[in-house]
């Protein structure tokens, strides 16, 4: 017997075994159930989504010889006949070959006949919107008003060349792109259905790659298979898609949160030897970052594959998300520009040099009006030993039950934490400072940012910048006393109020208004020191 593809093998033969459809499958359920059947349905969606095999499982369900029901047994003549492609009142047309009207007025003739055997005589129409305006014509006398036992199925891709004269008589259904969450799930199935030793990175890779096509999915897991001799493996399918190993992605994070020039550029190079699509390396640094941004944002949300968790967990100590953002964002102008520098790999060279330069001011550093005029550490550096030595008689004598919020804030100053544990820390109020333990109390509007990993991170500085051993604790509860997050939003807000009266009372500024009617634009107002 000849070789069955998966996507033919694994076809839903019902409605249950559809993927990422729910909302398509309740609709058409509800209605077969209450039997509030309509004369036409029209199905879109990109390919592979399942538009033609929504149309052949409600194709079974009306003609099931057990009833019209939603859930069709697939055993009797009519089901299997369909699902084999040879029931004689289920007829397929490809529009995209039969576009001219005299094809259509041919299809049209036999729609007053009844069916042979079955209970509706049903014209799946794949590909729509391929027919001419003049077969649209010759199809909507029929569509408005059709025989008692006749069913229009259309499918099509591209619903925006159909006339909204046969939009208005169809009842529609838009078929989503598949998330790759389920793509992978449904793959995982297969593989062990069939009984193939597959790596879960390399599923997720291709479910990844099939960008919501189930079909796409199918057909690349069938040529994994047949690239890694029935295994499927996660360096097989990196080179099978041409992809760029994911690796590179995090070791250019890493050079980033590091702030070296040199490795960023060193490690650039090195790629070169190696990767000959920059733009794919954009790509997939585009990928990490939003996924770095959600282990940010929800920090209780876990990948699926644990070796990403850790790796994203630990960029997300050492990068705000504020870097993230702006990595981001970087990175996909510079994807869109990339075909216009002098080499692709200068242009490649540019964005990370951009990423560099335009890296935010460490939000641990305390700026000049919060330090008394003292300036922002840079990014990386480590504050000069005498102000740490002066900041900690100031954090360590502070005893409990009158620790003071201005000893935490210049504690933290001193820390240079980055990420998650610097914005747990900046969010909370010190409450005892002894020998052994230090409690910290965090404003229960930021509860989400407690996790073991930032709390641990936040002890292990603590304890190697004070020279003791400690144990922290943090309760989340209602703050008392200005957090470091919170003084550093008043700062700002009053260097931004004292801005705008300086640019109030400029003399040039008054005449301009005064003179030509002008008006300051306060959003486009910052402070010199911001």
């Amino acid at each position: 017997m000849s070789y069955q593809v998966l996507a033919r093998k694994w076809r839903p033969r019902n409605f249950d075994a559809l993927v990422g459809q729910e909302h398509v499958v309740r609709a058409l359920t509800n209605a077969l159930s209450q039997e509030r059947l309509h004369h036409a349905y029209l199905f879109t969606g990109t390919r592979g989504v399942g538009k033609t095999t929504v149309a052949r499982i409600l194709a079974k369900a009306l003609n099931c010889e057990t009833g019209i029901t939603a859930s069709p047994c697939g055993e009797c003549s009519a089901c299997q006949e369909i699902d084999g492609g040879r029931f004689v009142d289920l007829l397929e047309i490809d529009a995209a070959s039969r576009t001219k009207v005299e094809d259509t007025r041919e299809l049209l003739e036999n729609v007053q006949y009844a069916p042979t055997r079955a209970r509706y005589k049903v014209y799946l129409i794949d590909e729509v919107h391929m027919l001419s305006s003049h077969s649209f014509n010759a199809l909507l006398k029929t569509l408005e008003e059709p025989p008692p036992h006749v069913k229009f199925l259309l499918a099509t891709t591209d619903p925006q060349k159909l006339p909204v004269t046969v939009l208005s008589r169809c009842l529609q259904f838009n078929l989503r792109l598949i998330p790759a969450d389920a793509i992978g799930g449904h793959l995982t199935t297969i593989l062990a259905a069939e009984n193939i030793e597959a790596e879960q990175p390399a599923v997720q890779r291709i479910a990844r790659a099939a960008r919501g096509s189930l079909r796409d999915a199918l057909s690349l897991l069938d040529q994994a298979i047949a690239f890694g001799d029935g295994r499927v493996t996660a360096e097989d399918v990196t080179q099978m898609l041409g992809d760029v190993p994911r690796e590179h992605a995090y070791a250019l994070l890493d050079a980033l949160a590091d702030g070296d020039a040199g490795q960023l550029l060193a490690q650039a190079a090195r790629l070169a030897e190696s990767v000959s699509d920059f733009g794919a390396l954009l790509d997939d640094l585009c990928a990490t970052l939003q996924r770095l941004a959600v282990q940010l944002a929800v920090p209780e949300r876990v990948a699926e594959d644990a070796d990403e968790q850790q790796r994203l967990a630990a960029l997300g100590e050492r990068l705000t998300p504020e870097d993230v953002q702006l990595y981001y964002q970087i990175a996909l102008l510079g994807r869109r520009d990339l075909p216009l520098a002098p080499d692709p790999l200068s242009g490649f060279e540019m964005v990370l040099l951009r990423m560099h330069a335009f890296r935010p001011a460490s939000a641990g550093a305390p700026s000049a009006a919060a330090s008394g005029g003292t300036a922002p550490a840079q990014r990386g550096s480590k504050p000069p030993a005498a102000a740490r030595r002066a900041s900690t008689p100031e954090a360590s004598g502070t005893t409990a039950g009158a620790p003071g919020p201005g000893a935490w804030h210049a504690l933290l100053a001193t820390l240079h934490l980055r990420g998650l544990p610097y914005e747990l820390a900046a969010n909370c109020e010190l409450l005892v400072n002894d020998a052994a333990d230090i409690t910290l109390r965090l404003n229960e509007a930021h509860a989400n940012l407690l996790s073991d990993t930032a709390r641990e991170r936040l002890e292990k500085a603590l304890r190697e910048h004070l020279q003791r051993e400690l144990r922290l604790s943090i309760e989340v509860g209602i703050t008392e006393a200005e957090t470091p997050a919170e003084r550093t939003a008043r700062l700002s807000d009053e260097r931004y109020l004292k801005a705008r009266e300086s640019i109030a009372n400029d003399p040039v500024v008054r005449a301009l208004q005064d003179g030509l009617g002008a008006e300051v634009d306060d959003d486009s107002v910052r402070p010199l020191d911001a």
